[in-house]
């Protein structure tokens, strides 16, 4: 017999939703060699901890799931459907057949931390079947699965087979805003079509991603189909297939700009190109008003913890000191030593230099050894070491021997930081024919500090002093300014005079 029903009931039903992919990671850093990047790590785990905020209906969500639990009879097994409270205003179940109607405001809660509402709401507890034939609302929190607030139409939705389809949806899956014309659900993964995706949060997005099929698998992977790159209304370019490791975010695709006391205004943008499974072709293009076009190619292979990588062009370290490949060969290899928290990388590079009126054959191979981060009463401890012998064919030089690093990071509370370090080179500009990625001097101390304003403005300093001769080399200090959705960066080099402004997207 169908009965209406005033009062919230408690059925085993699953909502319209779908595990989907982790929180992705903010990655902003400075441009400099002081060590600064472990006050990057902290100011990362920050971005991290904001975006992960709870909002009021997040939080109201879990006090529901909590006062829900208080209705239950019996625990739930880990295998058993999780139960759903219905509440509305007119509730209708028929226990012989499993049809249920839900009508008017309609809040449906599952113990699983998932909402679901609408004003129009049927179904059947026997087939599995959900269908909302107008609006609805969709919010999960799911212990292990990315938080989910969707807006969308004409819902069906089988909770038995966990497959269903949902149309115009807009919302935020992870950490992408995304929107398409169709939705569908299956228990491996979640096909949009005609769809947009970005992490800017703005209405109208100052950058987007659109294709015509994209899929988002468990864990951090994301394939799209015919794929176009838009700063706002503007196709920069399209690309047929891009994969996406939606842990890291997707800022290398979008232009970066500024000023730079050496380069005077300059302009970069990455080009990416899979020619093949594992094998991509890359352009940065890097052009400047002082030294013109400063651009550097690559094609890249990488397997199971091996590399391979052919480059040509210019590159140029945070020192300004740059050298030009004609072409250079990377090949590398990586792996963590069984279940320690060690990880080695084997490495050899040969290829023709350039730089300060100078051409080489250059060959440099070692390995390094990286121990994982070490927590220890509120500091992070890093240490590092390794060994490489450099040949150049100009001189017959044959530069070898050790380094090593270590640093101590403390975050103090939710403003300040701050680091030490040491590190120790037996190879250094004074030994080696190019200046490129070298330190000055074999022995220096590093250490450096961070402090956050309010939530769009931090400060920063980073230090660098020689042990011999006893002289700072480096005293650099950052202004970072978080706009809607980009970041201008200022950077002064005291000791070299030298001001460097770049504004770069920098999705969160």
């Amino acid at each position: 017999m169908t009965e209406p029903i005033k009062t919230r009931i408690l059925l085993t039903l699953t909502a319209a939703c779908t595990v989907l992919p982790l929180e992705t990671h903010a990655a902003y850093r400075g441009d400099s060699d002081t060590g600064f990047q472990h006050l990057d790590f902290i100011e990362n785990e920050r971005r991290e901890e904001r975006a992960n905020r709870l909002t009021p209906e997040q939080e109201k969500l879990l006090a529901d799931v909590a006062a829900m639990e208080k209705y239950l009879r019996h625990p739930v097994t880990e295998d058993a459907p999780s139960p759903i409270a219905f509440e509305g205003d007119d509730l209708t179940y028929d226990e012989r057949t499993g049809a249920f109607t839900a009508k008017g405001h309609v809040d449906i809660v599952q113990l699983a931390a998932r909402r679901f509402q609408g004003d129009y709401v049927e179904g059947n507890t026997v087939s599995g079947d959900v269908s909302v034939p107008d609006r609805a609302h969709v919010l999960q929190l799911t212990e292990g699965a990315a938080r989910v607030t969707l807006d969308g139409y004409r819902i069906n939705y089988n909770y038995k087979t966990h497959e269903g389809t949902m149309e115009e949806t807009a919302g935020k899956v992870g950490g992408y805003y995304m929107t398409g014309k169709r939705f569908e659900f299956y228990p491996d993964k979640i096909v949009v079509y005609d769809g947009t995706q970005t992490k800017c949060s703005a209405e109208k997005p100052d950058y987007h991603l659109s294709a015509d099929v994209t899929e988002v698998y468990p864990g951090n992977r994301m394939v799209l189909t015919n794929v176009k790159f838009w700063l706002k209304n503007k196709v920069i370019f399209a690309r047929k297939r891009y994969e996406v490791d939606t842990s890291k975010p997707i800022q290398r695709n979008f232009p970066r700009a500024g000023y730079d006391s050496d380069d005077g205004l300059w302009v970069e943008q990455t080009f990416e190109h899979d020619l093949m499974p594992r094998v991509t072709a890359r352009a940065d293009i890097y052009a400047t008003t002082n030294k013109g076009w400063r651009s550097h190619y690559d094609l890249d292979w990488a397997n199971a913890g091996m590399r391979a990588l052919l480059t040509y062009g210019v590159f140029e370290d945070g020192d300004n000191a740059w050298i030009k490949k004609e072409p250079s060969l990377t090949l590398s290899y990586g792996k963590r030593v069984g279940k320690t928290p060690v990880t080695y990388r084997l490495y050899s590079e040969y290829g023709r230099w350039y730089g300060s009126g100078i051409h080489s054959n250059h060959w440099q191979y070692g390995i390094s050894v990286v121990h994982d981060t070490i927590p220890f009463h509120g500091f992070r401890i890093d240490l590092a070491t390794g060994y490489s012998v450099t040949r150049e064919s100009y001189d017959g030089s044959r530069v070898q021997g050790f380094d090593a690093s270590a640093y101590l990071t403390k975050s103090f509370n939710d403003r300040f930081a701050a680091y030490v370090g040491a590190v120790y080179t037996q190879k250094s500009k004074q030994k080696s024919l190019f200046d490129y990625d070298q330190e000055d001097y074999s022995k220096v101390l590093q250490a450096g500090l961070s402090y956050r304003l309010d939530e769009r403005n931090r400060i920063a300093v980073g230090t660098k002093y020689a042990v011999e001769p006893h002289k700072w080399t480096d005293v650099d200090y950052y202004w970072f300014h978080d706009l809607h959705c980009s970041q201008i960066i200022l950077r002064y080099r005291s000791k070299q005079d030298s001001w460097k402004v770049k504004w770069e997207f920098t999705p969160w």
